[in-house]
């Protein structure tokens, strides 16, 4: 499952807010009609309260797990490649994926999976 971001914003800051809570939508989603049991309660605020946002040189870097595990990475400022915003997919624990952007964070119109940015279609 996904969750289609339509919003633009102006911030990059409003722009990850958004893209979080977007995230956090898609995993309440998977529970479905068990979303109200006590197990899918503590999965849901552990997911929700795991993110941590850490500002690079060249990008915002997103982790889940407190911290433990690379979700998603962002463009700080226009490249030549890259426009600010754009949404890069993890290569690894510092690396984002830069062959394409999965969507911009101030634009919207992306989809967003709990599990981080899409794969390229």
């Amino acid at each position: 499952m996904t969750v289609l971001v339509e919003k633009s914003v102006t911030t990059l800051e409003d722009g990850i807010e958004n893209l979080l809570e977007s995230a956090k939508t898609d995993y309440i989603n998977r529970y479905g009609d068990d979303v109200n049991s006590d197990v899918a309660k503590t999965m849901i605020d552990r997911f929700n309260n795991g993110f941590v946002v850490k500002s690079g040189q060249k990008y915002i870097k997103i982790m889940c797990e407190n911290g433990g595990s690379a979700w998603a990475f962002i463009v700080k400022d226009d490249t030549g490649k890259f426009k600010k915003g754009d949404i890069l997919k993890c290569a690894g624990w510092n690396k984002p994926a830069t062959n394409a952007p999965r969507g911009n964070v101030l634009d919207g119109m992306y989809q967003i999976s709990w599990t981080g940015p899409l794969y390229l279609s």
